[in-house]
C-alpha cells in the first residue's frame, strides 16, 4: 500500500542563539516529506534500505519513506504500537513495541526476534526508545505511556515500580542501569560512547552519564528544557546535541550551551541523521515528517 507524500516545502526559521550555530545551519527551506500521521515518532534511517522507517503510534503502523521514488507506504500494520526504532550495526531494525511491552529485532527475512519483555518475570512497562553500542549491547528506555490508556498501546497495570533505562548484552541478559527516573524517554550516546544522554521527560532535561564498562555513573543535568518538555535526542559528529522540543529541535554543543533552534510548526516527537552523506536531518512533528538538509553530519 503506497501513500502518496505531501511535497509543499517550508522555509527554515532558525534561531541563532550563538555564532557557534552559524556553522550548523544549512538548507533554507524544511521539505515536508509525509504529513497524515496522527502522532508520529521513531524516524530511523537505513542506508542499505535507502529509506526511513518510522512509527505512527496511535494509528498502530509504521511506515516507510523511500529515499529514491519519496514515496510513502506501510511498513507493518499493526506493529505493537511501536515507538522508537533503530539500525543496528549489522542493517536490521530494532523496534519498541510499547503495546506489545518489549522490544523487538526485525530479520532480514521480516520475521521478529523478542530481545526484552520481562524483568525477573515482571512485564516491561512500554519500551519508549532504543540505541545501539558498538559492543553489540542494546540500551532502553521504559516509561508507562504504552500502558496508561489506549491511545499508545493497552490500559494495563504497571508490574515493574518505577520507570528505568536497560541494557541487552549480546548473550540477551537484561540488566537496569539506571532507576532514578521519573520517565526516561529519548537517549543516545556521544560519539566515543563514555557518555550516555537520557531524556527524563516530565523533569524537563537531559542528563549525561559517564559509561564505564557496562555501568553507569554520574548523571547529571546536561541542559535544561526551555520550551515544553524534551523527547528524542541525536548526536552529530561533532558531539553536537540534537534535541526534539514542543517548539522544534534545539541544538546544544557539547558544553551544554544552547547554541540555536530550529522552529516548526508542530511538536516535535524524535529526529535522526540519514542521507547519503548523513547529512539530512530527519524530524517527526506530531502529524508530519519533515526533512532538512544541514551543513554537519552523523
Amino acid at each position: 500500500m503506497t501513500i502518496n507524500p505531501a511535497p509543499p516545502r517550508l522555509r527554515a526559521e532558525l534561531v541563532v542563539l550563538d555564532d557557534r550555530f552559524r556553522t550548523v545551519a544549512g538548507d533554507e527551506y524544511l521539505e515536508c516529506l509525509y504529513d497524515g500521521g496522527r502522532w508520529l515518532e521513531g524516524p530511523a534511517y537505513s542506508a542499505a534500505w535507502r529509506c526511513v522507517v518510522f512509527s505512527d503510534i496511535p494509528n498502530d503502523r509504521m511506515l516507510r519513506w523511500d529515499e529514491l521514488s519519496g514515496q510513502v507506504s506501510v511498513f507493518r500494520q499493526p506493529s505493537g504500537y511501536v515507538n522508537g526504532n533503530t539500525i543496528d550495526r549489522a542493517g536490521r531494525l530494532i523496534s519498541c513495541s510499547q503495546g506489545d511491552r518489549r522490544v523487538v529485532r526485525t530479520e532480514y527475512d521480516g520475521s521478529l526476534t523478542v530481545l526484552a519483555a520481562h524483568l525477573e518475570g515482571r512485564r516491561l512497562n512500554s519500551p519508549n526508545d532504543v540505541v545501539e553500542r558498538s559492543d553489540g549491547s542494546i540500551w532502553f528506555t521504559d516509561p508507562p505511556y504504552g500502558i496508561t490508556s489506549n491511545y499508545e498501546g493497552h490500559a494495563a497495570e504497571q508490574e515493574i515500580p518505577g520507570c528505568h533505562v536497560y541494557r541487552i548484552d549480546p548473550d540477551g541478559t537484561l540488566t537496569v542501569v539506571a532507576d532514578d527516573f521519573l520517565r526516561p524517554n529519548g537517549l543516545a550516546f556521544s560519539n566515543d560512547e563514555a557518555h550516555l544522554y537520557v531524556v527524563d521527560t516530565p523533569g524537563k532535561h537531559i542528563r549525561r552519564f559517564d559509561v564505564t564498562g557496562d555501568k553507569l555513573t554520574g548523571g547529571e543535568v546536561f541542559a535544561p528544557c526551555t520550551a515544553g518538555m524534551f523527547d528524542g535526542i541525536r548526536l552529530d559528529g561533532a558531539g553536537r546535541v540534537w534535541a526534539a522540543t514542543h517548539e522544534g529541535v534545539h541544538c546544544f554543543d557539547p558544553d551544554g550551551t544552547l547554541i540555536g533552534k530550529l522552529l516548526l510548526p508542530e511538536v516535535v516527537s524524535n529526529l535522526t541523521f540519514g542521507g547519503p552523506k548523513r547529512n539530512r536531518l530527519f524530524v517527526t512533528a506530531t502529524t508530519t515528517l519533515w526533512s532538512w538538509l544541514t551543513n554537519v553530519q552523523r
